[in-house]
């Protein structure tokens, strides 16, 4: 990034569980950090990405152009190996309207495989623009395995299926220090702020 500091970041999401979640990792910076609900007539862009990193690009370019802000976006989902990384990419818009939906289907699907388990990954590609340049990218991936059915009732989306075995539980049964210490949203949004706060201008 070239030109004047910057002293506000647009962080691309209407997801409130992610947004907490980035408020707190990147608390302290000299940032003001403003949100989607403050550009409510920017309509969203349509994610064509085959790849996590493909969406954040397109979603952090998107936006930049249209608000004129420093922009992070990302984008994350849940890639299941036995499902052949299903949902993946289409994590938010995966069959059914709510996650217990969703699990019922994850289910349906292994079990139409011979299955009840698997190994799975949380991925999380992090993307910064500045107008239609990208400033900077990283990806933040987490390694667990399914646990059916669902158990606790912290986090948001897919954590409470997500089994991290070094807790023993999984990541809607720990508290937010501990999910955001391992995650995949954790790692990569940490990389962001040391590279925020080691790159001038």
């Amino acid at each position: 990034m070239t030109g004047r500091p910057p002293t506000r970041l647009l962080v691309a999401t209407t997801n409130l569980g992610k947004l907490d979640e980035i408020r707190r990792i990147l608390d302290g910076l000299p940032l003001t950090l403003v949100t989607l609900a403050d550009y409510p007539l920017t309509p969203e862009p349509e994610e064509t990405g085959a790849t996590f990193a493909e969406n954040a690009r397109l979603k952090a370019r998107y936006y930049a152009v249209a608000t004129g802000e420093l922009t992070v976006a990302e984008d994350s989902g849940l890639q299941i190996d036995a499902l052949d990384g299903e949902p993946g990419v289409r994590s938010a818009r995966f069959n059914g309207e709510s996650y217990p939906e969703k699990f019922a289907t994850i289910r349906r699907m292994l079990a139409e495989r011979g299955t009840d388990a698997s190994t799975a990954q949380f991925v999380c590609a992090v993307a910064l623009a500045r107008k239609d340049e990208l400033a900077w990218e990283t990806t933040g991936i987490v390694e667990g395995r399914l646990h059916l059915p669902a158990r606790g009732v912290a986090g948001f989306g897919y954590d409470p299926i997500f089994y991290y075995p070094a807790y023993g539980r999984t990541l809607a049964e720990v508290t937010a220090e501990e999910k955001e210490a391992v995650s995949h949203r954790g790692q990569a949004f940490r990389k962001l702020r040391t590279y925020l706060e080691r790159t001038p201008g």
